[in-house]
C-alpha cells in the first residue's frame, strides 16, 4: 500500500482550477520529486496534502486513510509535516523556540529531546545558534531551521517545498545531502523543487506537472535521461 496516494485531485482558488485531477503515489521509504515551472501546481499539491487548501474533488489518502477533510493539525498528528516555501520561520523567536514549535503535537518529552538532539546532529550550525533570533540567520540556516522544525514533528512523510530557493550553490549541495540523510534514516519525502538537476539526482521517482496536470512520471534516473525533460528542465539540448 502506498504511504500517500492522490486520486483525481482537483483544487480551486475561487473560480480558478489550480489542479486538474492529478494522481500521485508515494511508496514508503522513497524520495519523490514534483517538478515543473512556476504556476504548475507543485506548491498547491503540498498545501492540499497538508490541509492548508481544500480539495474540491478527489481523494488524498495517507496510510490508506482519507485525509482530505482533516484539519492541518490533525494531519500533522497522523505523521505528515511540511517545510514550506519561504521557510515560514518565526523571526522574532529564537532558534530553540522555533524548533520546539515543531513538536507542538507531541507529549513524550524524552522522545522530543532525542529527536531534538538528532536534528542538531544533522544541522550543527543550529546548535551554535540556539539562543539567536531566527530572523538573524542566513538564508541557508533558515532553511535548515525550517527542515529541522518539521523533523521535530517526527513525520513519516516530510513535505519539502523548494528547499534550495535563494541559496548559494554550495549550500544547495549541503541541503540535498541532508535530505538524503533524512531519507536514509527512514523518513519518506515528497520534494517540490525547481532545481530539477538536484531533485532528480536525489529522488527515486518523479512527476512533472504542467498547468495543474501530470505530464510525465516515472523513475527519476529515466526522467533525467529523457530528451523532453532535459530540454525543458535541465537546460540540455
Amino acid at each position: 500500500m502506498p504511504l500517500l496516494e492522490l486520486n483525481n485531485l482537483h483544487v480551486h482558488y475561487g473560480a480558478i482550477e489550480a489542479l486538474h485531477g492529478i494522481n500521485v503515489s508515494v511508496e514508503p521509504g522513497q524520495i519523490v520529486a514534483l517538478l515543473g515551472c512556476n504556476g504548475a501546481g507543485k506548491s498547491t499539491t503540498l498545501r492540499a496534502i497538508s490541509g492548508l487548501v481544500p480539495a474540491s474533488q478527489g481523494s488524498i489518502k495517507f496510510e490508506g486513510q482519507a485525509i482530505e477533510r482533516l484539519k492541518p493539525h490533525e494531519i500533522v498528528r497522523l505523521g505528515i509535516a511540511q517545510a514550506p516555501e519561504g521557510r515560514g520561520i518565526f523571526p522574532n523567536f529564537s532558534v530553540e523556540e522555533n524548533l520546539r514549535i515543531g513538536a507542538f503535537t507531541r507529549t513524550n518529552q524524552s522522545e522530543i529531546r532525542k529527536d531534538h538532539e538528532e536534528v542538531l546532529g544533522l544541522f550543527p550550525r543550529l546548535r551554535e545558534r540556539l539562543q539567536q533570533n531566527a530572523g538573524t540567520l542566513s538564508g541557508g540556516e533558515q532553511q535548515m531551521l525550517a527542515i529541522g522544525r518539521a523533523m521535530l514533528a517526527r513525520p513519516k512523510l516530510l513535505l519539502l517545498d523548494e528547499p534550495s530557493l535563494g541559496l548559494a550553490p554550495q549550500l544547495v549541495r549541503v541541503i540535498f545531502q541532508i535530505v538524503r540523510q533524512i531519507n536514509a534514516r527512514g523518513t519518506t519525502i515528497l520534494l517540490v523543487e525547481q532545481n530539477a538537476n538536484m531533485a532528480l539526482e536525489v529522488a527515486h521517482r518523479a512527476y512533472v506537472l504542467e498547468v495543474g496536470q501530470i505530464k510525465m512520471e516515472g523513475d527519476a534516473k529515466k526522467l533525467a535521461a529523457s530528451d523532453e525533460v532535459r530540454k525543458a528542465y535541465l537546460g540540455v539540448g
